[in-house]
């Protein structure tokens, strides 16, 4: 068993929401141009928010603290969620390799902040 993470690189939630926005960068790559100011730039924004709050809140102190980082980190991948829902229905780009990762992304962010929540 491994012990507690000494980086937040060795988080395996920050090494999955990684993996998603480099998918993100790849998916909207395809994006029409007219998109870069638009969908193309909205999405990789709330991407990249998503593995940089876990790494903020890797480094922050107390369990509170640490669980609102997190929180903005599960707002952003909802955030994402939508943004690629429309993408599809755009026609834009098959996005359901991107969804299947956000669900186990959404996934391991809810047990992480249950495990903030508990006493000690």
């Amino acid at each position: 068993m491994q012990g507690p993470a000494k980086k937040f690189q060795d988080l395996s939630v920050w090494q999955k929401a990684h993996q998603f926005v480099l998918g993100v960068y790849a998916v909207t790559t395809l994006f029409p141009k007219e998109e870069a100011f638009g969908l193309t730039s909205q999405l990789r924004r709330a991407a990249i928010s998503i593995p940089a709050n876990i790494a903020e809140g890797f480094k922050r102190t107390g369990r509170p603290d640490k669980a609102r980082f997190m929180n903005i980190a599960q707002a952003s991948m909802e955030e994402c969620r939508y943004y690629l829902i429309l993408s599809k229905d755009l026609g834009y780009s098959d996005t359901h390799d991107l969804f299947e990762l956000s669900d186990e992304i959404c996934k391991m962010l809810e047990a992480y902040c249950k495990t903030l929540k508990k006493p000690g």
